[in-house]
């Protein structure tokens, strides 16, 4: 079976490079959602749920990364990918899931190492009180 070619803005997109586009787009902001929720758990305490979002987040990551890696794979063995705007989207949105999974992480930590605090404090401050 040929594969489905669309032309938009100039721009050939089949069906295997669209499917590369958005499996980038798509777990990677599945990622960050995750790594999102897991930010919201850790400050409500539920450090479980907060572990099993973050594990939900890795996993989505290594789902686009076999994506990417697929592709790099084709490159090697002379199968040019096409940079443009969309893939430049997909990898956008995959570097900031991997960010955003490294910064929720961080801070589920800063919760998970004052569970008693009764106020919220800020990163800054946490930061300076742990210096004196």
């Amino acid at each position: 079976m040929a594969s489905q070619s669309l032309v938009y803005g100039g721009i050939i997109m089949d069906d295997a490079r669209m499917e590369v586009v958005m499996g980038l787009i798509m777990h990677g902001g599945n990622a960050k959602g995750q790594a999102y929720q897991a930010i919201q758990f850790a400050k409500e305490h539920k450090y479980d749920e907060a572990e099993e979002a973050l594990k939900a987040a890795n996993e989505e990551l290594k789902a686009a990364h076999d994506v990417q890696t697929d592709m790099l794979t084709k490159e090697a063995q002379g199968e040019h990918t096409e940079v443009d705007l969309y893939m430049v989207h997909g990898q956008d949105h995959l570097m900031n899931a991997i960010t955003f999974r490294d910064m929720a992480v961080e801070l589920s930590l800063i919760h998970i190492s004052e569970p008693t605090r009764r106020t919220p404090i800020s990163y800054a401050v946490f930061c300076l009180k742990k210096k004196k």
